[in-house]
């Protein structure tokens, strides 16, 4: 007897306030309880979007979940019921938390004048130990107010969740040291510290945002309808979403795919650039499979469907970088993890100074709470949390003059500990366009006739290896009018009259078919395209007057490039392409890397960089296609080329290269290497400046003014050495 699988019952929500993975850990430590199961969560982070599968939890009720996810300060909309015009063309929902962040910077700027124009006795008042507090006037209070009401905004609630659930974090320890600085009427302090932990946030949110705009990038590359041909001969223009596999469809030329078949009827070239990388059209012709999104050239082709609109290598495309996203955690700032354990401790040693020195050692209590409050204020991590943005940012700033494009503090770091680099080979280790390489004359004809008949015939095509056949003729000074009676051969080349004689030029493929190859021309051609040569034959109806080879020139200086990442520890650099195997291991051969992967597709390279990310944990993607998309998300650090690159790749990468230089690869691991340096330098200054003021505080030789001097002499410390970063230049 069968036995039938339950319906599988899915509910999506749109979550306002899941921007990163720390919402995402949160909403688990809430919902799976629920669940019984983490598997049954499902987590969109560019869209916002949360599955929950409810098939073994069919009674769990919509009021539950609301009820849960509210506790996490985030709110749920049903994703039916999202109005997408509005959501998206709202400003407030499009850009709080700029908004906001921008508004805190004014008010603490608006405010510090305020503040320094009413009261210039501020130097004295911090000699003066009797007083505790400096007089802030109300209008500059109510600018302060405004700075941290507005750049606390968005940890206030998740700063509640931690104190509900006892999970004291980075918002946590915020919130305190902005109310300790409130509550010694350091206002201005208090502003400053809410002000740039909001606009660390804003940095870390960034690159998310950019990445929802590579989705939508991606959604363009497929065409809105397919030219289904019905079972009366009739053909009818209709969303790819409803062809099912096994419909047949039509592709004119110059039309975009689709959806993936396979071809049944006509040839033509295509142009898979965006899918597969490679570096020249493809001919393609009965039984060659076809992908979504790639470009038809001049024929007509017929294709049987193979796969839904839901399950196309595009569409493969555009979930991989959505889950790449999703699961990839930012890495933790240091500050959030010292936080577990130093918020907590900083509130037990406060209560025991206050309350234990009266009780243990007979201390008077003002004394006692007059000592906990120089405690608190030493141990306000203000310092720390000043040094970290401003040094980060200062990396931003000076790799933005290199152009380099780094989109978060995340990423910033990240490049130090690089331990093997994987390389897209088309555009990026080479220029990403076939350049002729060789003319080789046959039969009596020399190179310069040769091209006078290739320049001629190519005019009228604008196939890829016909432009740069044209531009190599032009920079010989060869000028030949357009041939006469042009006519395509799909698929394989061309004819047409030169000087009243038929020629005709094509693949190495059309030269076997018209039988005019010879064995030693055949043993040439071979050899050419192992070294991963296009080749382009010319001919006419008595014999083959010679050939050109054409190639994907590499980049100028690569070699040398990658020789510096050696020197700088990288410990693999590896090639993954789309491109055919020979052509491939040509180019490693010429740049010396000992491991290739070659004919691979996305899903391919994102496979490829999880086998790397096992081997050696730390793994960049450098790539400039749409097929690169997916690798770039997956990797620790995607880096893409951004001059000729793809909106989609550069867009989902984490560090983007605009000027379009290889070698700012290794200066960026030198750059990262810097930051960390500087950052750990920070470090320890805050730290041993606080241990020296905790030491003199027990000793009863420290003030409450001396503490806020030393904090804020630490923070101007700390800043002035993160600000050094915006001199790091290229060598």
């Amino acid at each position: 007897m069968a036995q039938n699988n339950p319906v599988r019952q899915i509910r999506f929500y749109r979550v306002e306030g899941m921007d990163c993975a720390e919402e995402i850990a949160i909403l688990k430590r809430e919902l799976v309880p629920l669940l019984g199961s983490e598997d049954r969560l499902t987590f969109d982070l560019l869209n916002r979007k949360l599955g929950i599968d409810l098939t073994e939890n069919p009674l769990l009720t919509e009021e539950s979940i609301q009820v849960a996810i509210q506790r996490t300060g985030m709110r749920a909309i049903p994703w039916e019921a999202v109005n997408p015009t509005t959501s998206e063309q709202s400003i407030w929902a499009s850009h709080q938390k700029t908004l906001l962040t921008a508004v805190s910077g004014l008010a603490v700027c608006f405010g510090w004048g305020f503040q320094f124009s009413a009261n210039r006795a501020f130097a004295e008042k911090l000699a003066d130990e009797a007083s505790q507090s400096v007089d802030v006037p109300w209008f500059a209070k109510l600018c302060f107010a405004v700075a941290i009401l507005t750049g606390s905004w968005s940890i206030l609630p998740k700063a509640w969740y931690a104190i509900k659930t006892a999970r004291p974090d980075m918002n946590l320890l915020m919130v305190i040291a902005i109310g300790g600085a409130i509550a010694i009427g350091e206002w201005l302090e208090g502003a400053t510290v809410a002000f740039l932990f909001s606009f660390s946030l804003l940095l870390e949110s960034w690159s998310v945002n950019r990445a929802r705009k590579a989705i939508a990038a991606l959604l363009e590359l497929s065409p809105l309808t397919a030219r289904v041909v019905r079972s009366n001969g009739k053909e009818e223009l209709i969303p790819p979403q409803q062809v099912s596999p096994g419909a047949q469809f039509i592709v004119r030329p110059g039309e975009k795919i689709p959806l993936d078949g396979r071809v049944i009827d006509g040839e033509s070239l295509v142009n898979q650039a965006p899918i597969t990388g490679e570096s020249v059209p493809v001919s393609k012709g009965p039984a060659s499979d076809v992908f979504a999104g790639t470009i038809n050239g001049d024929g007509v082709l017929r294709v049987e469907c193979t796969k839904p609109a839901e399950s196309t290598t595009l569409a493969q495309i555009i979930r991989l970088v959505s889950e790449a996203q999703s699961q990839r955690a930012p890495a933790e700032q240091w500050v959030e993890k010292f936080a577990r354990i130093y918020t907590p401790v900083v509130l037990v040693v406060a209560i025991l100074v206050g309350f234990g020195g009266p009780l243990l050692f007979q201390v008077a209590w003002s004394r006692a709470a007059y000592q906990a409050l120089v405690f608190l204020v030493i141990a306000c991590p203000c310092a720390l949390v000043i040094s970290t943005p401003v040094s980060i940012v200062a990396a931003l700033a000076a790799a933005a003059r290199q152009g380099v494009l780094i989109k978060g503090g995340a990423f910033v770091e990240a490049p130090a500990h690089l331990r093997a680099i994987a390389f897209d080979k088309t555009g990026t280790l080479t220029a990403g366009r076939p350049i002729v390489q060789k003319v080789v004359a046959l039969n009596g004809h020399t190179e310069q006739e040769l091209l006078t008949r290739a320049n001629s015939l190519e005019q009228r095509s604008d196939h890829p290896l016909a432009q740069a056949i044209v531009a190599y003729a032009k920079e010989r000074g060869i000028q030949s009018p357009p041939a006469d009676n042009f006519q395509l051969i799909q698929g394989k080349g061309a004819t047409a009259l030169f000087e009243q004689r038929e020629f005709w030029l094509g693949s190495h493929r059309y030269l076997e078919e018209r039988g005019q190859e010879t064995p030693e021309v055949h043993a040439q051609l071979e050899q050419l395209s192992t070294q991963g040569h296009s080749i382009v034959v010319i001919g006419n109806s008595q014999h083959v007057c010679g050939y050109i080879a054409l190639a994907d020139e590499i980049r100028p200086g690569v070699k040398q490039i990658l020789s510096e990442l050696k020197q700088l520890g990288i410990q693999a650099l590896v090639m993954l392409t789309g491109d055919n195997l020979a052509t491939a291991r040509h180019v490693a051969d010429q740049l010396g890397l000992s491991e290739v992967k070659a004919e691979l597709l996305p899903q391919d390279k994102v496979t490829a960089i999880a086998e790397l990310n096992k081997r050696y944990q730390q793994v960049a993607m450098v790539g400039d296609g749409v097929n690169d998309a997916p690798a770039l998300a997956r990797a620790s650090v995607g880096i893409a080329m951004g001059a000729a690159g793809s909106d989609a790749a550069i867009e989902t990468a984490d560090v983007a290269l605009l000027a379009d230089n290889l070698a700012l690869v290794p200066w960026l691991i030198r750059h990262s290497r810097r930051t960390i340096r500087v950052v750990r330098q920070n470090i320890v200054c805050s730290l041993s400046i606080k241990a020296l003021f905790v030491v003199l505080s027990f000793a009863g030789m420290a003030s409450l003014w001396s503490a806020i001097a030393a904090d804020a002499g630490a923070s101007l410390l700390v800043i002035m050495n993160g600000l050094r970063l915006l001199q790091n230049r290229v060598d």
